[in-house]
C-alpha cells in the first residue's frame, strides 16, 4: 500500500484508493443516475466482463471538479458470485443474511403483504440478478460518457445479459415524490477524510462500513476469505420502494383543519420540513434558510434538549432510523448506515389527490459492513416496531408497513395526539442484498480460474 493509497486519523489508515467510490461518497446534489443488473450465463464471459469493467469502475474520494465528479460501482449478489466461479469455500465464508439473499430474508425485514416477495417487480428476489452497476453523477454529460464506457464494457459478451435498468434523477423541486428534501446525512466515518454531516458526531469506526478495519466492538468484522476478496468491500441493501404520494396527501388533509396544521403534521412524520430544516432546530415552522445553510441543516442531538420528543417525535421517520444520542434501548452507533436514496419516475402535481397510475418512488442504497445488525435490524427493531422507544407495536409513519391499522404518537403538551388507521405510504417493489468488493477484490475475481 502506498502513501497515496492510505488516508488516515486517529491511528486508523484506510486504503481508501481500493474502496470503490459507490461505497464512500455521499450521492452528488442535483444527481443523475442509472441502475443495470445483470446476469452471467457463462462464468468466462462475466469473468471477461470484469477485466473490461476494471478501467471503468471508480476508487477513492470525490474529484474536486465537479463536472469530472461521476462513478461507476459493480456489486454481486451471493448467486452472482457463484455463477462467476468463486470457490465453494470462499462461498461459504459470507455470512447466512448475504448467502440468503433479501427475499428469502423478507418476514424478517417486514416485508409482508403487498410488500411480499411474491409481487416483487422481476428479475428482484428471482435469483437471476448476479451483477448490479450503478452510476451516479452531479452532471449528466459526465453520467452519459461514464455510461458509455460501461456500455462498450458490456458488448461482446453474449454469456452475460442485461435483465433490468431503473434510471433516477433529482426532480426539478430537489425534493422526493413527497415533497421532502432527501439526502442530508452522512456519517462522520474514522479515517477516511471526508467530513460527516453532523458535526456533533463523534467519529465512527470504519469497520462499521468497510470490511477489514476494527468496528465499534473494537474487533474486525466478520470478512469473506481469502482476505483478497474481502478487504475493503461492504454489503450493500439496494431496494425498489413504490411511493403512493396521493394516499399520503389524502391523510394528512383528512387528519388537519388548515394547511398549516398540514404541513405541522407531515414535518412531525417525517422529523424534517419539506427544506430539510430539522424540527429539532425549528420546531414551529420551516425555515429554508437554515436548510441552505451546511453547518446547521444537520448539527443537531436529541436528549439534551428534547428527549421526550415534544418538538421531534420519538417515532418519526428520521429519529427511528437514526436516534443519534436520544435515549432508546441499546446503542444507536452500532446500527448506522450509509444511505444514498435516490428518485424514480414522476412528481404528482402539487395538490392532486387521486393517484394517476405512474410508478414514482426511490432506489434505496444501504451500505454497511454488518448486513444482519445494521439493515436488517434497522427495518426489523426500529421501522417495523416500536419498543425501543416505547411505543411497542408502533411501526415508523412513513417507511412502515401498516396496511390502514397502523398508528403514530405525536407528544403534546397537556395531552400526547395518537393518530389512528394509517394507511402503508410505501410498497416494497423488491430488493436484493449485493456484496461490493474492493479493487484489487474485482481483479481477482476478474482473474479466477477454473
Amino acid at each position: 500500500m502506498s502513501t497515496a493509497d492510505s488516508c488516515s486519523a486517529a491511528g486508523v489508515s484506510v486504503e481508501i484508493d481500493d474502496v470503490q467510490s459507490g461505497a464512500l461518497r455521499p450521492r452528488p446534489v442535483p444527481y443523475e443516475g442509472k441502475f443495470v443488473f445483470l446476469r452471467v450465463d457463462d462464468r468466462h464471459a462475466g469473468r471477461a466482463l470484469l477485466r473490461r469493467l476494471l478501467p471503468v469502475t471508480s476508487g477513492g474520494l470525490p474529484s474536486v471538479d465537479r463536472s469530472q465528479d461521476a462513478w461507476v460501482a459493480v456489486a454481486f449478489t451471493y448467486e452472482g458470485l457463484r455463477a462467476l466461479g468463486v470457490p465453494q469455500e470462499s462461498l461459504d465464508s459470507f455470512p447466512r443474511a448475504f448467502r440468503e439473499g433479501m427475499a428469502a430474508r423478507a418476514e424478517l425485514i417486514g416485508d409482508v403483504g403487498e410488500n411480499a416477495p411474491a409481487h416483487w417487480e422481476a428479475p428482484f428476489g428471482t435469483g437471476e440478478v448476479h451483477i448490479a452497476l450503478s452510476a451516479l453523477s452531479s452532471d449528466a454529460a459526465q453520467l452519459d460518457k461514464e455510461l458509455e464506457r460501461a456500455r462498450v464494457a458490456l458488448e461482446d459478451t453474449p454469456g452475460v445479459q442485461v435483465i433490468w435498468q431503473q434510471d433516477v434523477r433529482q426532480l426539478p423541486t430537489g425534493r422526493t415524490t413527497f415533497g421532502f428534501r432527501d439526502g442530508i446525512s452522512h456519517p462522520n466515518i474514522e479515517g477516511v477524510g471526508l467530513p460527516g454531516s453532523n458535526p456533533q458526531e463523534v467519529p465512527i469506526k470504519t469497520g462499521e462500513f468497510i470490511l477489514g478495519y476494527p468496528d465499534e466492538t473494537g474487533n474486525l468484522p466478520p470478512m469473506p476469505s481469502p482476505e483478497v476478496l474481502g478487504r475493503n468491500g461492504t454489503y450493500v441493501a439496494v431496494r425498489k420502494i413504490h411511493t403512493n404520494v396521493a394516499a399520503w396527501r389524502r391523510y394528512l388533509r383528512a387528519n388537519s383543519s388548515s394547511a398549516e396544521e398540514e404541513a405541522l403534521l407531515a414535518a412531525k412524520m417525517v422529523g424534517r420540513w419539506p427544506s430539510g430544516a430539522p424540527l429539532e432546530l425549528s420546531p414551529e415552522h420551516d425555515d429554508p434558510e437554515l436548510a441552505a445553510d451546511p453547518h446547521r441543516i444537520n448539527s443537531f442531538l436529541y436528549r439534551e434538549n428534547d428527549d421526550r420528543g415534544f418538538r421531534c417525535p420519538a417515532g418519526s421517520h428520521i429519529r427511528r432510523t437514526n436516534p443519534r444520542d436520544a435515549t432508546i434501548i441499546g446503542d444507536a452507533r452500532m446500527h448506522r448506515l450509509i444511505r444514498r436514496g435516490t428518485t424514480y419516475g414522476p412528481p404528482l402535481p402539487e395538490g392532486v389527490l387521486e393517484d394517476d397510475g405512474a410508478d414514482r418512488g426511490l432506489v434505496g442504497v444501504f451500505i454497511g459492513a454488518h448486513l444482519e445488525r445494521q439493515f436488517e435490524f434497522i427495518k426489523a427493531e426500529w421501522v417495523n416496531d416500536g419498543n425501543f422507544i416505547g411505543y411497542p407495536g408502533e411501526k415508523d409513519p412513513v417507511a412502515g408497513h401498516h396496511d390502514g391499522t397502523g398508528s403514530v404518537t405525536i407528544p403534546e403538551k397537556p395531552v400526547r395526539r395518537r393518530l389512528r388507521n394509517l394507511p402503508s405510504f410505501v410498497v416494497t417493489r423488491g430488493g436484493e442484498y449485493c456484496f461490493l468488493p474492493g479493487l484489487r477484490a474485482l481483479r481477482w475475481l476478474a482473474e479466477l480460474e477454473d
